[in-house]
């Protein structure tokens, strides 16, 4: 069961669109290694615009995704391929459906 959750946009400089996508995707691994991260989503809402949705059983995990290894590395890279910092909403999941 999933109680919290994270709602990530960025909008990507132009002609750094290519490198958001594949950062992005190579945030998986790291993610991989986040017990408590029971969901993650890598998305792209259009040409320059990605985000990141993942859930958590409870803020606990929610917050140590915060103090994790993808959050700091995009914070690192956050001046080099978005025109602004992210946008990091958190947000209480009502329902959810995942797999057992």
């Amino acid at each position: 069961m999933v109680s919290a959750a994270l709602l990530v946009r960025v909008e990507a400089k132009r002609g750094k669109e290519a490198e958001v996508a594949e950062f992005l995707e190579s945030a998986l691994a790291l993610v991989q290694e986040e017990p408590d991260t029971t969901a993650w989503f890598a998305l792209r809402f259009g040409p320059a615009t990605f985000g990141i949705f993942d859930a958590f059983p409870d803020d606990t995990g929610r917050q140590a995704h915060l103090a994790g290894q993808v959050a700091e590395a995009l914070m690192a890279r956050a001046g080099e391929l978005f025109v602004a910092h992210p946008t990091i909403t958190n947000v209480d999941v009502l329902a959810s459906k995942l797999p057992e």
